[in-house]
């Protein structure tokens, strides 16, 4: 029993110095690396769930890059996902303004329009998103058949009050999806 004791702790020792500190202290930061973009933490928040911390890296990226439209709906997506519709709303518009050909931008503001209950924009939105992205992305698809499928049902959807979530499915490209 003892010998196998002996060969399981030999074997756990490691025979180079060098690959070991000499402090208890984790390493320290590497500053000659180029730091992540606050778009691209921004993002990775957002599909984490984590609206506020995204809206805050979203916040910072705009003080290094401006206010480009990738920032715009980064910042409107985030307050929407945090329900803060009136806050989002304005970002989301002026991104499409500033990028009228990108379809995530129109695909998230039709999101909005949903959320909001204005079904006969959102189908308009959804559609210039769903010929924008020539079909390719199926979010966008998804979120069309969703708004087609309330605009034609008006009656049952005052009806029912369903929960719905905001999902990421891409860079920028966010679908609502049902709360089970």
């Amino acid at each position: 029993m003892a010998i196998v004791a002996a060969v399981t702790v030999a074997s756990c020792t490691k025979d180079d110095a060098t690959a070991l500190p000499d402090t208890p202290f984790p390493p320290g930061v590497d500053h000659r690396k180029e730091a992540v973009s606050g778009v691209e933490v921004g993002q990775r928040l957002m599909a984490a769930g984590e609206y506020e911390l995204a809206l805050d890296s979203f916040t910072r990226a705009a003080l290094d890059e401006g206010m480009t439209p990738e920032i715009l709906t980064g910042i409107g997506t985030a307050n929407l996902g945090l329900g803060r519709f009136g806050q989002a709303e304005p970002m989301l518009r002026r991104a499409v303004d500033d990028a009228p050909d990108w379809p995530e931008a129109w695909n998230n503001l039709g999101v909005l329009l949903m959320e909001k209950g204005e079904l006969a924009e959102a189908k308009q939105v959804f559609q210039k998103a769903y010929a924008l992205d020539n079909g390719e992305s199926d979010s966008i698809r998804d979120n069309l058949r969703i708004a087609l499928a309330k605009s034609e049902n008006v009656v049952n959807n005052e009806q029912l009050q369903e929960e719905y979530k905001l999902v990421q499915r891409g860079q920028g490209d966010f679908v609502i999806r049902k709360t089970p």
